[in-house]
């Protein structure tokens, strides 16, 4: 009985901890992380500055998703970011949100 409610706790743990590690894998899987780290720039800017530049605006996940299909350049200085074709509107609005929770 005891080991039986330690496995439900755990699954239960499992299914509401937020999805961390599915989200960096995701960035790593679909070569985000080629550009971008969590705390520091490197192409790109780190993504913990854009959590931060972000945390206050409400349309942030879809301009990030946009961003992250579309690519975009201007924001954070002169090196665009290219379109990331490898990635679907659901990969894109995951990892937006990833991203905004970095910190």
């Amino acid at each position: 009985m005891k080991s039986s409610l330690i496995a439900l706790a755990a699954m239960a743990a499992t299914l509401a901890a937020p999805a961390a590690f599915a989200n960096a894998d995701l960035a790593q899987k679909k070569n985000c992380m080629a550009c971008h780290a969590l705390d520091k720039k490197l192409v790109g800017p780190a993504y913990k500055d854009v959590a931060a530049k972000y945390a206050k605006d409400k349309d942030a996940v879809a301009k990030l998703s946009e961003k992250i299909i579309k690519g975009g350049s201007g924001v954070w200085g002169p090196v665009p970011m290219p379109a990331n074709t490898q990635v679907n509107e659901a990969e894109a609005k995951q990892l937006a949100q990833w991203v905004l929770s970095v910190k």
